[in-house]
Formats: structure tokens, C-alpha cells, sequence
């Protein structure tokens, strides 16, 4: 018996990886639809009804529209858009987010994968506020740099266009009022919503997400060794999420943001000083990995009951 899957915006940039990963596993079977059926309401409504899963990868209203499609109650739900993460009745799709959520996932019907800047953010957050060691209402800021694909097509085209790369490096969310701020600040146990200052950078994929902390000014005074144990500690039966040892970390001179390739694993530093104390938190992943795609097949494994890791790019 196979499990039918439907990938709502398969021809996109996320749902093309997804298909990728997806491809030649016979415990799959992959609904698709003609190119001339892909906007067809009625051909839309079939494919969303006739799935055991289905992975939207749309835009937040296409995605409200196609949950909308589904008529029946056995239909289950990943979605990769921004619509539903902080939506009552879904489930945050991030296995690691803490002790019981890769169970809670399993039994879930609706699952609102996770943005890539908040993956790397809340892998190093959230393990913290959990062991007490920041404090919920400690001021916190998250900052690093993403490669253009996360943009989606349209900054595809603009940073692989025949005029060249418009720029090596861009600073934006400069509102302070990005979308992925309220999952950041929901699922982090933080009780204000961290500075989160992003960048996209002149590389096709791949990405560093950062969050400094002053030791030295927070209650406690926590040492490096302690959150770097606390981290160690939370994913220590992790197949996808590895915490880089403090002495390998500490002979580290510089950081890419390609340093996981095209892979969908998510690598944890902690660079620190305790004679300043002062920490670097950093995160590296692939945006189109476990930062989309990657994310979103390792929670269809885990909603159909099969190896967590199976298609993945480890």
C-alpha cells in the first residue's frame, strides 16, 4: 500500500526540490497534474481530494484556497507557504522544537512547515529558553545572510538576469516587521520578538543565521560551556541536526554561508570568549533544504509513518 501525494505548486522553486526528493521511492505514489489542469479549480479540488498528503507550496492566499478546496476529513496537510504557522489548529512542522513535538507531528492533520530563518533561529533559541538559560524576556537579535533562492523565482531572475547580480550583499526587513517574526517569537518561548535584522546575499543557495548573546549581563552569567551542553543535550539522537564540538568551533576562522551544501542537515556553532563573555550562536543550512524542502519531505515521513530521513540529502 502506498501513501498518494499531491504537491500543490510542484513547478515552483520549493515544490521542484520536493518533487526531487520524493522521486523514485515505491512507497510514494505522486498525484500530477497536466500544465494546461495546474490553475483548474475543479481539477485542483480532485488532486487535493484524491491525496492521503498534500504539500502546498504557494503563495499565503493560493494556499488558503487550496485548504479550502479539500472537502473531505482524511486529507493531511504540509504547508510550506507563511498562511498557517501561527494559525490555531496547526501544527509547527520542526520535529527538534522540543521534547514530544516529532509525536504531536505524527498525529497532527495540518502542518505549517517552518520558514528557513526560523529554523536556524529557533534550533538555537529555543533549546535555551527550555533550560533556563535565556530568559524569556531577554532582549534577543538575529541577524546573518540567505542565498537569493529563497526569494523565490522573481529574485532568481533578478539576481541571474543578463544584467548581472544587482548587488553582492542586501540588507531588508528594515521595518522590523517581517513575516517570520511572529513564528520566531510564538515558538521561541521568548516573550518579546527578537531584532531580526536578514540579509540576502549574490549565492544561489545556502545560509548563516546568527544570534549574539552578552553573557556577561544576563542573570545567572551563564558560561559558553553551558549553552554549547544545553545544545549538545537537545539534539543528541538527531539525524539531521549536528552541534559542532567547542574545540572545533574555536580553531574556526570564518564561516560561509555554504558551508552544509546542498544538503538538507542543519549544523549549530557556539563561537565564544568567557574571559568577554560574549557568544556567537550560529545555524548553518540550506534555505531549499532544511530550510524548505528538505523540512517539508522530513515531515511527510513522519506524517505517514515511514524512516524520518527517507529521500532526504544527508
Amino acid at each position: 500500500m502506498t501513501t498518494h501525494i499531491f504537491i500543490d505548486g510542484g513547478v515552483g522553486t520549493t515544490g521542484l526540490e520536493i518533487g526531487e526528493r520524493l522521486a523514485g521511492r515505491p512507497e510514494l505514489t505522486l498525484i500530477a497534474l497536466d500544465e494546461k489542469d495546474r490553475k483548474n479549480a475543479s481539477a485542483r479540488r480532485d488532486a487535493l481530494n484524491g491525496a492521503d498528503i498534500v504539500l502546498l507550496c504557494l503563495p499565503d492566499d493560493a494556499a488558503r484556497e487550496a485548504v479550502a478546496l479539500i472537502d473531505n476529513d482524511r486529507t493531511r496537510v504540509i504547508d510550506a507557504s507563511t498562511a498557517h504557522r501561527v494559525t490555531d489548529g496547526w501544527t509547527y512542522g520542526f520535529p527538534e522544537l522540543e521534547p514530544g513535538h516529532r509525536e504531536k507531528l505524527a498525529h497532527s492533520r495540518f502542518v505549517a512547515n517552518p520558514g528557513c530563518w526560523p529554523t536556524g533561529f529557533l534550533a538555537l533559541v529555543r533549546p535555551l529558553t527550555l533550560a533556563g538559560l535565556l530568559p524569556a524576556e531577554w532582549p534577543v537579535t538575529v541577524s546573518g545572510a540567505s542565498g537569493y533562492s529563497g526569494g523565490g523565482k522573481s529574485m532568481i531572475a533578478e539576481f541571474e538576469g543578463s544584467d548581472g547580480a544587482p548587488t553582492a550583499f542586501r540588507a531588508y526587513g528594515l521595518n522590523l516587521a517581517h513575516k517570520h517574526v511572529p513564528e520566531m517569537t510564538r515558538y521561541s518561548g521568548l516573550v518579546h520578538p527578537p531584532i531580526f535584522a536578514p540579509a540576502v546575499a549574490n549565492v544561489h543557495r545556502g545560509m548563516v543565521v546568527e544570534v549574539p548573546l552578552q553573557l556577561r549581563t544576563m542573570p545567572g552569567r551563564p558560561s559558553v560551556a553551558s549553552l554549547h551542553e544545553a545544545l549538545t543535550a537537545a539534539y543528541a539522537d538527531s539525524p539531521i541536526v549536528m552541534v559542532v564540538p567547542l574545540e572545533e568551533s574555536a580553531g574556526m576562522t570564518h564561516l560561509r554561508v555554504e558551508h552544509v551544501g546542498a544538503t538538507d542537515r542543519l549544523t549549530l556553532f557556539v563561537f565564544g570568549n568567557e574571559d568577554s563573555g560574549q557568544v556567537r550562536l550560529a545555524a548553518a543550512l540550506d534555505n531549499l533544504g532544511k530550510g524548505a524542502a528538505g523540512a517539508a519531505v522530513q515531515n511527510l515521513n513522519i506524517l505517514a509513518g515511514l524512516p524520518e530521513t527517507s529521500g532526504l540529502r544527508l
